[in-house]
């Protein structure tokens, strides 16, 4: 993990000062984008289908949680947060754990297609408060992936609803992603994706038993990665900053090939220690509405689908 110790050093000498005024806009990773995939490449025809989908299905709105949903989130924190199942992959299954502390269980079956699913609850909620310090974060750990070179995939990320259930995060509209079996990361982008490591060289070569985290900051749309909690550099920053009130970011999982894959939303301790913090918690932004929103009780409620 040399790697991981060279990086801090550098990241703490290049921590940029946030100036004050707008906050930053959007741009490309300095990385080279590559065309295709090193590893696994979606076919032509799920391209676009997906293009199609994201034209026939505009990005839902943000909403107000129903109070029973809150009240569960006041007695019970992130465990509400799960991953949900969806009856339109039926080469996955979903487990989430009852108990207190409990994780969510994705679990693919040999020959599994590219498949995406969303947490349940948004960890990012446009209507409400966005505080100036810290964000949100998860992780997940990988307990088994088919080899890349037949196929296996797991990616970790996030994505606003409708979205393209066959297609990995990172891939399509208002989604990012690191895919776990070429280390690259995506944003809105349907090609090869950008390295997460100088040279494209990563510090692992396998990530079964690893844990990874997805980390993001309200101040600057900066979004980041763990492995085994040591953090990795900048993957994006000023994402999901346009009309940031306007729309619901959720957890985004992808799996293709037989993969097992335990996903915790801060309900058990994190490896990335800085993320138990109270400024990381994904059910501490929901506490407070929008000052922009007030007493808006017309607002739809939100409702899981």
């Amino acid at each position: 993990m040399d790697w991981f110790k060279q990086h801090r050093q550098q990241h703490a000498r290049r921590q940029p000062k946030v100036p004050p005024g707008a906050p930053p806009e959007w741009a490309p990773a300095i990385e080279q984008s590559s065309t295709y995939g090193l590893l696994n490449e979606a076919s032509d025809e799920s391209y676009e289908k997906a293009l199609e989908f994201c034209e026939r299905h505009p990005v839902e709105s943000s909403t107000i949680l129903p109070s029973r949903t809150i009240a569960d989130i006041d007695s019970n924190g992130c465990s509400e947060w799960q991953i949900q199942a969806r009856d339109s992959s039926p080469g996955v299954v979903v487990h989430n754990s009852d108990r207190k502390g409990g994780l969510s269980q994705i679990c693919s079956r040999v020959g599994c297609p590219d498949t995406c699913l969303l947490s349940n609850l948004p960890i990012i909620a446009g209507q409400y408060h966005f505080p100036n310090d810290g964000g949100v974060y998860f992780e997940i750990t990988v307990n088994k992936m088919t080899d890349p070179s037949k196929g296996g995939v797991i990616t970790i990320g996030t994505a606003c609803r409708p979205y393209p259930s066959w297609r990995l995060p990172g891939w399509n509209r208002l989604s990012a992603g690191l895919h776990l079996d070429d280390f690259h990361k995506f944003f809105e982008d349907p090609e090869g994706g950008r390295p997460c490591f100088p040279l494209n060289s990563p510090p692992i070569t396998s990530v079964i038993g690893y844990t990874i985290g997805c980390g993001y900051y309200f101040s600057t749309g900066t979004m980041f990665f763990t492995i085994d909690g040591q953090r990795l550099p900048d993957a994006f920053t000023g994402i999901y900053l346009q009309n940031r009130s306007g729309i619901d970011v959720y957890a985004a999982v992808g799996v293709s090939g037989e993969c097992d894959v335990s996903v915790n939303f801060g309900s058990t301790s994190f490896k990335w220690l800085e993320g138990n913090e109270w400024r990381w918690r994904v059910d501490r932004q929901v506490r407070k509405l929008g000052d922009d929103v007030g007493e808006q009780e017309e607002l739809p409620a939100y409702s899981a689908r």
